[in-house]
């Protein structure tokens, strides 16, 4: 009796003694893999390359915007724009009141009492209880500094560039340039081709609503919003159209592959389909276009049919129709054969029984699905078009390319966030409409 007993404790012991060096085996592999992730991506290195003060910069850039007052050291010429913009570049009658122009003497006032002037070849940069700083262009940008200069410096023989909160210096042979930081998204609503640029809030309202007309021809009103959509430099008009073409790409490329993935998937269910091979053959062919992620696809249609909006679509049904049809298959197998019998029982035919026992069925499943599907190629779709030049997508990889249009960035993301978040809601209202009779 003692033997039996025995031999039960000892069994139990040799479970707990494993089941103790499993608890403590998994935590080991867990730190062993951290630790080898550590020092495989070089975080440490990371942490030392990380520039904080190039990533304020990029934070306030997508919040703030900059005037260029720019000196062509070789034309002798003075222009002062907007982010650089040619588009956005102010007349000599309209140029704002900080910076003053006497002939070749240019000031520029900058925040905090500092002032920035051009004379001729020479620059002054005075921060106020500090001095002036002394630059000279001639055979290389000579640079004379006070003690204890404030402001970061970074000089060469060719270029120098002076940085404060308040704006950035840089001066080169060529031309001399000094940028002045202004919070906000500059113009936003009306660009400086419109008369109602320049023109405080309650002045447009005023001039909206009691204003005398600015154009005989037209409204203040329908002058104001042309203005507006066809913004120059934001260009919501194109915007907007780009938002259309992306929600267009993910809603054609969903639905189509829905439609080509539903009667493809009565030949994969193992209840409809009457031959073995015929099903392999339909599974193999859902499991290829599924396992090709759609960028892939994406650059292949391009490639094949250029460019634009149908050819992400396209994108999209590719992928998604392998998807739904391993879905809707096995949907389909997992249905109640009561209610085909009973239809069968009246003398439909095939497509009959299909169409009343079948798919009233499996419908709610597939319109969730679909309704899924839609929502993630939503977002899909922003990535497919900067791939096919069309939507939203493209608009957005543009702004990242030019490295000073970061908060048209920002602005592109907010839209793509609102974007989502209405197909989000439209999906649920659909959801509790179709599916729930709500």
């Amino acid at each position: 009796m003692s033997t039996l007993t025995a031999a039960p404790e000892a069994h139990i012991l040799r479970v707990m003694r494993r089941k103790s060096r499993l608890a403590l085996a998994v935590p080991a592999l867990i730190l062993a893999y951290l630790v080898y992730v550590f020092f495989a991506f070089d975080l440490g290195g990371l942490a030392q390359r990380a520039r904080m003060d190039n990533a304020r910069i990029l934070l306030a850039d997508t919040v703030s915007y900059k005037t260029h007052v720019t000196r062509d050291n070789r034309r002798e010429t003075l222009s002062v724009s907007i982010e650089g913009s040619n588009r956005a570049t102010y007349a000599p009658d309209r140029i704002p009141d900080w910076v003053q122009t006497e002939g070749d003497l240019t000031r520029i006032m900058l925040g905090g009492g500092q002032v920035v002037t051009y004379d001729g070849p020479v620059v002054l940069f005075d921060i106020p209880g500090h001095g002036t700083a002394r630059l000279e262009v001639g055979e290389t940008v000579a640079l004379d500094l006070p003690p204890d200069w404030p402001a970061r410096v970074n000089a060469s023989d060719s270029r120098v560039t002076i940085t404060t909160d308040e704006g950035r210096l840089t001066v080169t042979r060529a031309r001399t340039e000094t940028l002045r930081y202004f919070w906000g998204w500059e113009l936003f609503f009306f660009d400086l081709n419109s008369p109602y640029s320049g023109m405080s809030a309650p002045q447009v309202v005023t001039t909206v609503l009691a204003g005398e007309r600015i154009q005989p021809d037209r409204s203040n009103l329908s002058l104001a919003l042309d203005n507006v959509w066809n913004n120059g430099i934001w260009r919501h008009g194109e915007v907007f159209w780009a938002l259309f073409e992306t929600v267009l790409m993910a809603f054609l490329g969903t639905f189509g592959a829905a439609f080509v993935a539903l009667p493809l998937a009565f030949l994969a269910a193992q209840n409809f389909a009457p031959s073995r091979w015929l099903r392999f053959a339909v599974r193999r062919v859902f499991d290829f276009v599924r396992g090709v992620d759609a960028l892939i696809f994406t650059i292949i249609l391009s490639r094949a049919f250029g460019p634009g909006p149908l050819t992400g679509a396209l994108a999209i049904l590719l992928t998604d129709s392998g998807s739904f049809g391993k879905l809707f298959s096995e949907a389909l197998e997992n249905v109640d054969k009561k209610p085909i019998e009973g239809v069968q029982s009246t003398g439909a035919n095939a497509l009959q029984r299909y169409r009343f026992g079948v798919i009233p069925q499996v419908m709610p499943v597939f319109l969730s699905q679909v309704l899924y599907f839609l929502e993630s190629n939503t977002r899909s779709a922003t990535i497919i078009g900067a791939i096919v030049g069309g939507g939203i997508g493209l608009l957005l990889t543009q702004a990242i390319q030019t490295t000073q249009d970061w908060e048209k960035v920002s602005y592109y993301i907010l839209l793509i966030v609102v974007m989502v978040v209405a197909m989000d809601s439209l999906s649920g209202w659909l959801r509790r409409k179709l599916i729930r009779g709500e």
